[in-house]
């Protein structure tokens, strides 16, 4: 059974070198996915690449006749690329012969199959085709890691409405998509109510320059899926993101399922798995719109051991937003010390101090010092981990109490970074209620 829809975009993909940026920064261009071909561009004019990139200084100032000349420029690039790629279609009987662009390896992309979904799903990216950024009003990108179908999908439209929401195969490409402005925005987990922390993605915070802008709350309901006709006494394995199996542990266990629980990227691609490879012993823990998507039956309805289920999401983007005081607000900063933990209680009582409550500490290893000796003549055998710590606290940056504590923090730490100061989701939620979809 051929794939329903293509597989993300890879890592591998977009590397700063296969896009030609040579610049920390490059506006006003975005990429934005038109086709899913391939071809072989190995005879593009260079120079004209070379022009198009890195011809002008798209800063504050730019004019309006560089940005003329970038556009016509792209507009040039992208008529010789269409040509080209036709030219070598002739030559190799289809585009499915090419394997690189610009001498780096292409997008592994899959076709839609259209006769087997019932509506087209949305393509992953592809750099074969460049535009213009959108103007004021125009459609956000957003990215998103997983398949059509996923509960991160479902995160970005709830945050950004009618945005058109970009799958990406790692949490990596979502942050590389945004940074390299094939994306606007990126909506990333961070943590769940049962499952805790989403580990991955506060490293990656640190890693990259993005900036938290908002946050949104998205109630997770799973279903027990399958294909049509499958009965639930056929089954002898369940598939699902490791998350969304301990989620819903006990209540496969009352449903007298004694199966094997098997870990998946997502719940999602689990279900998509299923229906690719027409598996009659396997059933997925997935959402209601994974089913529809991708033709399974709900064996069973809101499966997960706790109603209670939320998972919150936050939302990044390439600059900041304004920090106001009309509405509650929320304030991620990551601090260290190489003094290990001993300057925390330092630390948190600059807030207790000033009255802001914190909603979040985590903690996670120094990557680039994880392991230290504890005296400072480097002898002896004692070591301690070093850390770097994540706090959350509900405070506006234009607050005076919250840029006070913040003065004081720096004091005791050796690094300070303000991931972002940005609203606080306070949508009303009914966990007897909610779904998903």
């Amino acid at each position: 059974m051929k794939s329903l829809t293509p597989s993300p975009i890879d890592l591998k993909s977009i590397t700063r070198t296969s896009l030609g940026l040579t610049h920390n920064r490059l506006a006003p261009a975005r990429f934005i996915v038109r086709c899913v071909s391939r071809y072989d561009s190995a005879n593009v004019d260079s120079s004209l690449v070379s022009t198009a990139m890195t011809g002008h200084n798209f800063g504050a100032g730019y004019d309006g006749g560089a940005r003329h000349e970038w556009q016509s420029a792209c507009a040039i690039l992208a008529s010789k690329v269409v040509t080209q790629q036709q030219d070598t279609e002739k030559s190799s009987g289809g585009a499915d012969g090419i394997s690189a662009v610009n001498g780096h390896p292409t997008l592994d992309l899959v076709p839609v199959n259209k006769s087997s979904s019932p509506a087209p799903l949305p393509k992953p990216l592809s750099i074969a085709d460049l535009s213009p950024a959108p103007m004021h009003g125009s459609q956000l990108r957003v990215a998103y890691q997983g398949v059509p179908g996923a509960y991160s999908e479902a995160a970005a439209g709830k945050a950004y409405p009618n945005c058109e929401a970009i799958p990406c195969d790692q949490f990596e490409v979502a942050f590389q998509a945004v940074e390299l402005w094939i994306a606007d925005r990126a909506v990333l987990p961070v943590e769940n109510s049962l499952g805790g922390s989403i580990h991955r993605n506060y490293d990656l915070l640190l890693r990259h320059r993005l900036h938290i802008v908002g946050e949104v709350q998205l109630p997770v309901h799973h279903c027990l899926l399958a294909l049509p006709g499958v009965r639930k006494e056929y089954l002898t394995r369940v598939i699902s993101h490791p998350q969304a199996l301990s989620q819903c542990e006990h209540t496969l266990t009352k449903m007298g399922l004694n199966v094997i629980r098997e870990a998946v990227d997502d719940t999602a691609g689990a279900a998509e798995y299923i229906a690719m490879n027409n598996l009659r012993d396997t059933a997925a823990i997935a959402s209601a719109r994974a089913a529809e998507l991708y033709g399974l039956k709900i064996l069973a309805d809101g499966i997960q051991d706790d109603s209670g289920n939320v998972t919150r999401f936050v939302m990044l983007a390439r600059e900041p937003i304004i920090p106001r005081t009309d509405r509650p607000f929320k304030t991620s900063i990551v601090f260290a010390h190489d003094k290990g933990t001993s300057v925390l209680f330092k630390v948190l009582s600059a807030f207790a101090f000033r009255n802001i409550s914190l909603t979040k500490i985590e903690s996670r290893p120094h990557r680039n010092r994880p392991i230290r000796l504890i005296d400072d003549a480097n002898v002896g055998t004692a070591k301690h981990f070093e850390y770097m710590f994540y706090i959350d606290f509900e405070a506006s940056m234009a607050e005076p109490r919250a840029q006070n504590a913040l003065a004081e923090v720096q004091e005791f730490t050796s690094f300070l970074r303000v991931l972002g100061s940005y609203p606080m989701d306070m949508t009303p939620w009914n966990p007897s209620s909610s779904r998903e979809d």
